[in-house]
């Protein structure tokens, strides 16, 4: 099996190139013909000599994983299919490349979804192939763990879609929890925003969670991405009954975090709230949220719940919704109520389920 370039960052690429006995300015040059000119295959790094592009190409190949399916919304919502072997551990440190006899691969697919809005492309990508975290009210989670999706594969989703060149932000919002494959979800920024990669603004890049400490930590010291959490519920024994991972990572220990770092800069963090009618949209809510959420400069996107089969609840409807948001706004929390892309095609909040044909 050959190792993919794809994923690699320039530290790698230079020790690559030094063991085959390049120059070591041949590393940016990979790295430029990887990120900015995207190419599919090492013959058409057509700076490299003849002989460097033939050495690369007996132990390397760039590993550009392409899509096999294509859905669009009648919003103008695209969802991409992309086929992936992911690792299957519950926690990994390696690059999950096949490089590794302890490496196990399993084949699966994912999901990411394009959404366009007026100038804006926005990527929702995927970095797990199901998910560990078991919410019951989201499709990924609800199918179980698949495995961990490699930085390659990750970074693929950017490269492989029709929009690759004009997207404007990305979101770590598809299937998986990003925190959970934490090495490969990092390496994935780093090249997103290094000079000799995407170059990116960190700005340009939200990564959503449960909350999964001590990650989260890391995460808060060593990026400035903008920062999503899913609350979905300010009592904790109602949201363990819709998240498990609450009795692990409690909200309230989330969110203490939080407030140890600053957010009235150009670092932005927000809190999802899927409304559930009945269940978690009640004034006594709103104003739990209020109390546990008072002083943190943040904002709260209001989700409607998308119907998913064998699950009891509804959303909310639009006028309690409406009131739960002038609830908290009227105490200076920042709230307004998500506009749902992709029903149809079920690419909207908790669908994806990495569907097809043999699935």
């Amino acid at each position: 099996m050959k190792i993919k370039l794809l994923g690699k960052n320039l530290d790698e690429l230079r020790q690559i190139v030094a063991q085959e006995g390049l120059p070591g300015f041949a590393a940016k040059q990979i790295a430029q013909w990887l990120y900015v000119k995207k190419v599919r295959s090492i013959d058409q790094m057509t700076n490299l000599s003849k002989g460097a592009r033939a050495a690369l190409s007996e132990k390397y190949e760039v590993g550009l994983v392409e899509y096999k399916g294509l859905q669009i919304s009648s919003d103008g919502t695209k969802k991409y299919l992309f086929p992936v072997s992911c690792c299957h551990k519950r926690r990994l440190n390696a690059g999950c490349d096949g490089t590794t006899a302890e490496t196990e691969l399993e084949t699966s697919a994912v999901e990411a979804v394009m959404i366009p809005d007026g100038d804006r492309a926005t990527l929702c990508v995927s970095s797990q192939a199901g998910c560990h975290m078991g919410c019951k009210f989201c499709m990924t989670g609800r199918q179980g763990f698949h495995g961990h999706m490699s930085a390659a594969d990750i970074i693929s989703q950017f490269i492989a879609v029709d929009e690759s060149d004009r997207l404007t932000n990305a979101v770590f919002m598809g299937m998986g929890e990003p925190l959970d494959n934490y090495e490969n979800v990092m390496r994935t920024i780093e090249i997103l925003t290094a000079d000799w990669g995407f170059a990116w603004s960190p700005k340009r890049i939200t990564l959503s969670t449960i909350g999964v400490l001590p990650n989260l930590k890391r995460f808060l010291d060593e990026c400035r991405c903008h920062l999503a959490v899913s609350l979905h519920n300010p009592f904790g024994p109602e949201r363990q009954s819709m998240m498990p991972m609450q009795a692990a990572w409690p909200v309230q220990d989330v969110i203490d975090l939080i407030r140890q770092y600053d957010f009235t800069g150009q670092r932005r963090v927000s809190f999802e709230y899927t409304m559930f009618a009945g269940f978690n949209d009640s004034k006594v809510h709103a104003d739990a949220l209020v109390r546990m959420l008072k002083g943190l400069e943040c904002r709260m996107n209001l989700i409607r719940f998308h119907k998913i089969p064998d699950f009891p609840y509804e959303t909310s409807p639009d006028n309690i919704m409406e009131n739960f948001k002038n609830r908290l706004n009227n105490q200076g929390i920042m709230t307004t109520v998500r506009a749902s892309r992709g029903e149809d095609i079920l690419a909207a909040c908790g669908m994806l389920a990495g569907q097809h044909e043999d699935r």
